[in-house]
């Protein structure tokens, strides 16, 4: 009896390791009390102390940060942050963007470490925005930039062709990234453009496109 029990017992740690075993949680969007996250590959919106099929628990959330349960350990991390327990560094940093209602690619990532909303644009040169964004994510781009000339749909504009010292999207982290800032409102979202896409590899898989980036 007591050895059914213990193995009984036994089997049941096992299954529980492997409902808990997670790799990666990349943070994708916040919300009050919600988080989207995807979990190995897997997108999940998380509530309040309602664990994942993976055993993924949501402590937190506000705008700026959530904190997650991962394997039991607590951990909090910032909007398009992640969590990997592996402690080797994988082969391939890859990023997952999802097409939106309106059948465009966007995502939230990071320019010189603050959070920005991205949209995906092949048509791109470089990665854009406008003026106001650019000064919220302390881009002295007067003082370092060098004054141009873009094409846009509205026609020739005044823009600064500057070098934005890292771009994230995912696990993809790039440095030395070609930016535009356009002097006018410009685009509402900041444009993932072709500095930043020309240097990862692309793969659309009808809702998602699938960004890779290889050692």
């Amino acid at each position: 009896m007591r050895k059914g029990c213990f193995m009984l017992l036994f089997l049941a740690a096992i299954y529980h390791g492997q409902a808990f075993a997670v790799d990666r949680v990349v943070v994708e969007a916040l919300f009050t009390d919600k988080a989207m996250v995807t979990i190995d590959g897997v997108r999940r919106l998380l509530k309040l102390d309602k664990p994942s099929p993976e055993g993924v628990r949501l402590i937190s959330a506000s705008s700026k940060e959530a904190v997650l349960e991962v394997d039991g350990e607590r951990r909090t991390y910032p909007l398009g942050g992640h969590i990997t327990t592996r402690f080797s560094k994988p082969e391939v940093m890859t990023a997952k963007v999802w097409r939106n209602q309106a059948g465009a690619y966007t995502t939230v990532g990071t320019i010189n470490g603050r959070t920005v909303n991205f949209l995906v644009d092949t048509g791109a040169t470089a990665v854009a925005m406008h003026a106001n964004q650019a000064k919220r994510l302390g881009i002295a781009y007067k003082l370092k930039g060098t004054r141009i000339l873009v094409n846009t749909a509205s026609g020739s504009v005044a823009a600064y062709d500057v070098t934005l010292d890292r771009v994230q999207v995912g696990d993809i982290t790039l440095n030395n990234v070609r930016g535009f800032i356009i002097d006018n409102n410009g685009p509402a979202r900041v444009l993932l453009g072709m500095s930043f896409l020309n240097r990862v590899k692309m793969e659309d898989q009808g809702t998602v496109l699938l960004l890779e980036k290889r050692f």
